[in-house]
């Protein structure tokens, strides 16, 4: 049966359901490379902290991350989008407005073949995976209603304004040149610095949590490891705004990357420790993520390699050495270690960028190819003072984005401590999930019922057994 076609009306304008300026390619490849950055946080994060963490905090853990993904998405479409790349009010803000107009969402984004619809979502993954990193370092004491406050403060007066100067194309770290492929800057420096900031005003775990906080469940831990390993694909290879061959590198970049660090510090375990420790390859894992991410798509193979190298040792030496040995380090309660894996890998990252990108694949991502010279290019091109310039701007990235983070986080939480509480008291702390929200993670008996402490009492099975043997049911031995 032939189909028949019926003309529109005169009047009749047509919908067009592909415009001409998109790619179909690319537009599909950006949202599955946002889902896949989605998945990092719900549900890897999810079930990396929820299994990473002892028992009586699991459910708390996981649920600050839950939590955060959902609040950031609806201030995202609200205001955050357009603070982060909408039009320049300063040189380091948008213009307030929301992103949810039909009118705006299907016209083409601000980069790439797709729309801006695409962008958004693509955007908004990145700035929830944020906040829910700077969720770790303040596991297992924070009140759950002052996380539920700080979340959208610290996205509006942080997140916008990093993510402003130094992604959008009107920010001045943008057109001064420094080289953020995918977030070392705008979301693991930041993250880890906030989150530092953060624990130290709310204060730290129990004492007795601080001495002794294993893993409830160290095979989950992994389940959500390599969901964060396997999202990066996303990550970094959605950065280019395109499906193109500097996607591929980045891809490839970053997992080479992120093996070599794993192994790196996986052998120093061994070295110092005598023993091959799971949660410390799971920790050499992401300082491989977190430093090739602001390189991934400007650095050739080998680079990737000696970044791993480095990622794996550095931040192991001021996790296990520096940190241990630092008075001022030891008395704020990072959980997480957020400090050494995010923001030192981020910034090492950084550093490593301004020193190994290469201006041919600077000029396939950003398309100048004298402005982003790494500094052993610069040697070798004899163009010296371009590579130290480039190093320059990198390093002025880190002191802006720390200061800035440790300034607005410092504010943020100040400014709650007048509204409620941001840490729990003594007596939730020692119960945990109970107290925070009335649910335990994990029912080990029955059918779930609340576990009654009578059957574990020391006295009860004694005055059982004597019971027993009175009645001549029973000899006690």
């Amino acid at each position: 049966m032939s189909n028949i076609i019926v003309p529109l009306p005169a009047n009749v304008v047509p919908d067009i359901g592909d415009p001409g300026w998109m790619s179909k390619g690319d537009n599909a490849w950006q949202m599955t490379a946002a889902t896949l950055v989605g998945l990092q946080s719900v549900p890897g994060l999810i079930i990396l902290y929820g299994g990473a963490v002892k028992k009586k905090w699991a459910i708390n853990s996981a649920f600050m991350a839950l939590y955060a993904f959902a609040c950031v998405l609806v201030c995202w479409v609200g205001w955050g989008y357009r603070l982060s790349f909408g039009e320049k009010l300063v040189p380091f803000w948008g213009k307030l407005n929301v992103a949810l107009d039909q009118e705006y969402l299907l016209q083409q984004g601000f980069a790439g073949k797709f729309p801006a619809a695409t962008m958004v979502f693509f955007q908004f993954v990145f700035a929830a995976i944020t906040l829910v990193l700077i969720a770790g370092a303040l596991l297992g004491r924070m009140n759950f209603y002052a996380w539920m406050l700080f979340v959208p403060l610290w996205l509006t007066f942080s997140y916008t304004f990093v993510a402003f100067s130094i992604w959008s194309p009107e920010g001045f770290f943008a057109k001064m040149g420094l080289i953020d492929y995918s977030g070392g800057y705008v979301i693991h420096l930041s993250s880890g610095v906030a989150g530092f900031t953060a624990a130290y005003w709310v204060g730290p775990r129990l004492s007795k949590d601080r001495e002794s906080f294993p893993p409830n469940n160290i095979l989950l831990m992994l389940a959500g490891a390599g969901l964060l390993w396997m999202g990066w694909t996303g990550f970094n290879g959605g950065d280019p705004y395109a499906a193109n061959i500097d996607a591929s590198l980045a891809v490839l970049n970053t997992h080479v990357c992120t093996a070599t660090s794993l192994l790196t510090w996986l052998i120093f375990d061994i070295i110092f420790f005598r023993k091959p420790s799971v949660i410390g390859a799971v920790q050499g894992m992401i300082t491989g993520l977190v430093c090739i991410t602001p390189a991934a798509g400007v650095v050739q193979g080998w680079a990737a390699i000696i970044m791993g190298v480095l990622s794996g040792s550095i931040p192991w030496f001021t996790m296990m050495v520096v940190h241990k040995k630092s008075a001022i380090l030891q008395k704020v309660d990072d959980t997480m270690a957020v400090l050494h894996t995010h923001a030192i890998a981020g910034s090492l990252g950084g550093i490593l960028s301004g020193i190994f990108a290469e201006p041919h694949l600077n000029n396939i991502f950003y398309g100048n190819y004298n402005q982003y010279i790494g500094l052993f290019y610069g040697f070798n091109t004899k163009q010296v003072r371009l590579g130290f310039r480039q190093l320059g701007v990198q390093l002025l990235g880190i002191i802006f984005v720390t200061l800035l983070n440790v300034i607005v986080t410092s504010l943020i939480c100040v400014l709650l401590q007048y509204i409620v509480p941001l840490r729990m008291s003594e007596e939730d702390m020692a119960i945990g999930d109970e107290a925070a929200h009335g649910e335990e993670a994990y029912a080990i008996w029955g059918q779930g019922e609340k576990m009654d402490s009578s059957k574990y009492d020391v006295e009860a099975p004694i005055a059982a057994a004597k019971h027993r043997h009175a009645a001549g049911q029973v000899e006690m031995t």
